[in-house]
């Protein structure tokens, strides 16, 4: 069974590299042509060393004197050849190099791209660490043979051609060559079906390693707080030893074959040696045969080693391909039509019949229910309040909204268009989603808003900070729109970079605008303002638009046309936020709930105050 799985990650591997000889095919024959040329020239300086050594030295010795020009011939001769090998050489590297690393980067481009294709729903299902392995690691590993691939066809074409000239010279001494050569090709067959396992168990656990330090370091905040670190240390360590006892296994079994590759050239050469001086004194070949041939042997034992260098890394590309693989075979993708909406006025958001579950994260497991029968609409111009009890749907409601998943029963319509008949162009133009928890780029204030999208200027930028009630602190900014604001916001407090967020969608003037609970960090007046601007905005800012709020504050909700009360999934009311309170008791008591939470926060901290924490890093809470 396991000599069968080994006879597998051979042929898989080698189905590999000839992907990318396919994908490559020029730079691949760069590359071999200089192997083919070193190869070729490696064959000719065996038989030019012999020829100085039997038609220059031994006369030499013989008489006496050596001739100057004989002499200086030989050298010219082995100067050329070794200037030709250089060559070789050259483009063997050049070429393999250039086309290891633009194979990687082309790959590293197409998981990106999967990665931005496929839906949320696979998203939660991969961990961060693993699809950071698969865009890095896995991919350097499937093409990590390119760079002995040349190297390892040029010696195949000069084993060829040593055998042949073997079999020229003498046929004893080319069965001396048939019995090594063999040999090698069989232990570096031996090797790389031991090394298969091992490597694959390694690359598993790199991936595994970089994923907890990744939940490690994007979860620091947790981690200190609930004082884990002893034990976070712990869970990576565990796992460091594991991949180290692994990389150690690799490195053993190398230790072990490394030697035995070395050493049957030499055995080839010695047996050489003891054949060809039967042979020679037999009269059937000349000293400068011999020596031509044993000095061949000496200088095939570092090419024949590429061949092993090849089947050695098999293993490890295989393993990387297969996890490459996994993500650009990966379904799921949601295609967009081809319908435009008209850029005019603010959007009518629909919801009818909808139903959503997330998948599970494992295949046997059932799935979870989100959504049944979920039936309102958003009117052009209107503000429309989800509120509902943790797990109701609500920020489900608000992906369907935007497209960030399709509804599995139903349809999401914005002006009447089903959202999936929709181009990407059109839909990110006319919806935008600000989500609950912000994510600010390392990069400038000015970035983080515009994006880089077209049509945007300073002007537009100012005009969505002061919609967002940002523009006062970053006028107050050390260098304003230019001033950076470190990974993930980390220079600003946490209302700051929400209204940063928030600023970055409405720059774009979109018609329906989803806020996600996007102003929790806020001081509730500065979130009235907020969506009192969004309402009815003043000259020269941004058009309104629709809104679709996940709120949980009174005082939010209340700025709403119309309240849709949520629980488990399905729409249990509606109407305006008096209405609600008169006539829904779970309503009045979720309400009455989150105000009590609100003024035990309010009374509990100081608005617009720093506090330092023990990390040295600061918090402020917005006004």
């Amino acid at each position: 069974m396991a000599s069968g799985t080994s006879r597998d990650v051979i042929r898989r591997g080698l189905w590999v590299l000839g992907r990318a000889i396919r994908e490559q095919p020029r730079i691949f024959a760069v590359a071999v042509a200089g192997s083919v040329l070193f190869g070729g020239l490696v064959i000719a300086s065996a038989y030019v060393v012999g020829a100085v050594v039997g038609d220059v030295v031994v006369p030499a010795v013989e008489a006496g004197e050596v001739g100057t020009g004989t002499v200086a011939l030989a050298a010219v001769a082995l100067f050329g050849i070794s200037v030709l090998r250089v060559v070789g050489i050259f483009g063997r590297r050049l070429g393999a190099g250039y086309m290891q690393f633009r194979l990687q980067a082309a790959y590293r481009r197409r998981v990106t791209r999967r990665y931005l294709d496929l839906p949320l729903a696979w998203h939660h299902r991969n961990a961060t660490g693993t699809l950071l392995s698969n865009a890095n690691s896995d991919v350097e590993a499937a093409w990590y043979p390119i760079a002995p691939l040349p190297f390892a066809v040029g010696t195949l074409v000069m084993l060829v051609g040593a055998v042949g000239s073997l079999f020229v010279t003498d046929w004893a001494l080319a069965l001396v060559g048939l019995a090594v050569f063999p040999a090698l090709f069989a232990l570096n067959v031996v090797y790389s079906r031991r090394m298969a396992p091992r490597q694959a168990r390694a690359q598993r656990l790199r991936a595994e390693v970089s994923g907890i330090a990744h939940e490690s370091f994007d979860g620091a905040l947790v981690v200190k707080t609930m004082g884990r670190e002893a034990q976070e240390t712990a869970r990576f360590a565990g796992r460091a030893r594991e991949l180290r006892d692994s990389l150690i296994a690799v490195g053993r079994l190398r230790g072990v074959f490394d030697p035995l590759l070395e050493t049957l050239p030499s055995l080839g050469t010695l047996a050489v040696l003891v054949v060809g001086t039967v042979r020679l004194r037999q009269g059937a070949i000349t000293v400068t045969e011999l020596v031509s041939v044993a000095f061949l042997f000496t200088v095939l034992a570092f090419p024949v080693r590429a061949i092993g260098w090849v089947l050695a890394e098999l293993p490890r590309s295989v393993a990387g391909w297969d996890r490459v693989s996994r993500v650009l075979d990966a379904t799921g993708e949601m295609p967009y039509g081809e319908v435009t909406l008209d850029d005019a006025g603010p959007a009518t958001l629909a919801f009818d019949g909808v139903h959503f579950g997330y998948e599970p994260a494992e295949a046997h497991l059932p799935g979870t229910s989100v959504l049944g029968e979920v039936a309102f609409t958003v009117p052009a111009g209107r503000t429309v309040a989800l509120v509902g009890p943790t797990g109701a749907g609500k920020s489900t409601i608000a992906s369907l909204a935007v497209r960030l998943v399709d509804p599995d029963a139903g349809t999401v319509t914005l002006d009447g268009v089903d959202v999936r008949r929709l181009t990407a162009a059109s839909l990110a133009s006319t919806a935008a989603l600000v989500a609950q928890v912000p994510f600010v780029f390392d990069d400038t204030v000015r970035a983080n808003i515009s994006l880089d999208r077209p049509g945007i200027d300073d002007e537009d930028v100012w005009a969505a900070l002061r919609l967002a009630e940002a523009d006062g602190f970053v006028a107050a900014l050390p260098d304003g729109l230019d001033t950076m604001v470190g990974e993930r916001g980390t220079s600003l407090s946490g209302g700051q970079r929400q209204r940063l967020t928030l600023a970055r969608a409405l720059a774009g003037r979109p018609r329906l605008l989803v806020l996600d609970d996007a102003t929790s960090a806020v001081d509730p007046r500065v979130e009235a303002a907020i969506l009192a601007g969004l309402r009815a905005p003043a000259p020269g800012q941004p058009a309104a638009a629709s809104i679709l709020v996940v709120a949980y504050r009174r005082a939010t909700i209340a700025l709403a046309d119309e309240v849709i009360y949520l629980e488990h999934g399905r729409v249990l009311a509606r109407g305006t936020h008096a209405e609600l309170l008169a006539t829904v008791p779970g309503y009045v008591d979720l309400v009455t709930a989150y105000e009590q939470a609100e003024q035990e926060r309010a009374e509990n901290r100081t608005y617009d105050e720093v506090a330092p924490l023990p990390t040295g890093l600061e918090i402020e809470v917005d006004r």
